[in-house]
């Protein structure tokens, strides 16, 4: 099929009366909500698959550590396919990767091929998001991304929210391999769709391809990530054999990887992108807002499952009202942000957050689950006032040419920022609570137990609270940012 080429005298497509965006939209998001919600199917899954194939949880684990793993290391190179590749060729290529993984994971005999099959879906899901955000970003000018990039803000929230609770569902009924069968036939009618309906956006320039720097974005970036996602793993935490030389080897692969970024033509990742104040601004507050909600999605259902002594199932029902919310609250939100801007929304957002921070960190064994549901709504409503809205304003600033490694940055942030985010606030916790548990008198005590994982619990969030604050100042600072070609001297709201 003949692809067809962005017209030259519009320098927008949504602009052109002639183009179907619609059909454009859908077909992305369509692919990326069934690959984000299988980020999620396999959570409940675990001890299924331990009994299914006879394995040991730091096993299985891998289910998990490996998808964010591969994504880790495909991410980062996503910005020099998408200049290899044309949109169409990129997004099909990519759908049709997942589907297979996620043939072989439906059909797999033994745990090594289910292993593989999720690897290769991973490898097809880190690659969506990146090109998805390139896509608006070239479709849609920068007075209408606001809305746009909200409906990517409901698809990336929304799919993870239901993951838990379909795939309890689907376990309890079907059984493990229908998290897969289910998938598949939405992601066929994904490829069909775009097949049909998705015209390339993209210029294609092929530029030199690093090796060296391929190297060095796959140790970096994955041992980062490896590293950080095994310290839960392990009784000797960051000092463990199998942790702290992947930390180390990581953060030597970055160093080495950013050093010679700057010195290319034509680096893999085009770090220039942080010369842009709003850029840079939006990372910073992406990075804070992502730590925020690892604190809450990660925590809460320990609190919940420990001193409350809430069931696994009762815990996820108190965590959906305010995923579901975030995810409806997207679109409204990039609405908001194309008509008044982004401080409107932000400095409120983050006062906001900032509170809600500090009441969850006056947590107790005796606190009302409803207070529970309430905090996480308002974490997760803020979430959604200020995480897309400050990656719209801060990718609107990039020149065009600069658009691939921008969401490439933006992209890479996020498994790296959770896998971080995660082991921190676990280390934190379990740290605590030890403290407080050598400090009593009868450690064994359940009563006690409860009272120092509090005690741990009370510590995350007045961190969380802490950096919080940082959020507040940063949203002051905020400004309506520009495209580069546009402007010659910055202009401040």
């Amino acid at each position: 099929m003949q692809e067809t080429v962005k017209p030259k005298k519009y320098e927008y497509l949504a602009d052109d009366p002639n183009v179907k965006v619609m059909p454009i939209m859908l077909s992305l998001i369509i692919g990326a909500f069934f690959a984000i919600l299988n980020e999620t199917l396999l959570n409940i899954a675990m001890v299924t698959l331990m009994d299914e194939f006879s394995i040991e949880l730091p096993t299985v684990q891998w289910m998990a550590t490996g998808f964010m793993l591969v994504m880790a290391i495909v991410i980062p190179i996503s910005a020099l396919l998408m200049q290899w590749f044309t949109t169409r060729q990129l997004f099909l290529g990519t759908m049709i990767v997942f589907t297979i993984g996620t043939i072989v994971s439906a059909s797999a005999p033994t745990f090594s091929i289910l292993l593989v099959g999720r690897l290769i879906q991973a490898s097809g899901t880190g690659l969506l998001m990146p090109i998805i955000f390139n896509v608006f970003l070239l479709i849609f000018p920068p007075e209408r991304r606001g809305k746009v990039m909200g409906l990517i803000g409901l698809v990336i929230m929304f799919a993870p929210a239901i993951g838990p609770t379909l795939s309890g569902i689907i376990v309890e009924y079907l059984g493990w391999r229908y998290l897969f069968i289910v998938v598949i036939p939405f992601a066929l009618f994904s490829i069909l769709f775009a097949a049909k309906y998705l015209i390339n956006v993209s210029e294609v320039t092929k530029p030199k391809i690093d090796f060296i720097s391929l190297v060095f974005s796959t140790v970096g970036f994955g041992g980062i990530v490896y590293g950080f996602s095994a310290v839960g793993e392990s009784t000797d935490g960051f000092l463990s054999a199998n942790v702290l030389p992947a930390i180390i080897a990581g953060v030597i692969g970055i160093v080495l990887f950013v050093l010679r970024q700057l010195k290319l033509e034509e680096p893999v990742m085009d770090l220039r992108v942080f010369r842009y104040p709003m850029y840079t601004h939006a990372v910073i507050l992406f990075l804070i807002i992502i730590m925020a909600m690892f604190a809450s999605e990660i925590i809460l259902p320990i609190y919940m499952q420990g001193p409350l002594a809430l069931t696994a199932a009762a815990a996820g029902l108190v965590l959906l009202p305010g995923s579901i919310l975030n995810g409806i609250m997207s679109p409204f939100m990039g609405h908001l942000f194309d008509k008044f801007g982004p401080r409107v929304l932000m400095i409120p957002a983050t006062i906001v957050l900032s509170g809600t921070m500090f009441m969850m960190s006056r947590l107790t064994v005796d606190t009302p689950v409803w207070v529970v549901v309430v905090g996480y709504i308002l974490i997760m409503l803020t979430v959604s006032a200020i995480m897309m809205p400050a990656e719209t304003n801060g990718l609107n600033q990039l020149p065009k040419r600069l658009y691939p490694h921008g969401t490439a940055v933006m992209s890479t942030l996020q498994p790296v920022g959770g896998a971080i985010g995660v082991s921190i606030f676990i280390s934190i916790l379990n740290a605590r609570q030890m403290k407080v548990l050598e400090g009593s008198a009868t450690p064994e005590d359940p009563g006690t137990i409860d009272l120092a994982m509090v005690a741990g619990v009370e510590l995350v969030y007045f961190i969380a609270f802490a950096m919080s604050i940082v959020a507040v100042i940063l949203a002051f600072f905020v400004y309506r940012a520009k495209p580069d070609e546009e402007v010659s001297v910055e202009e401040k709201e």
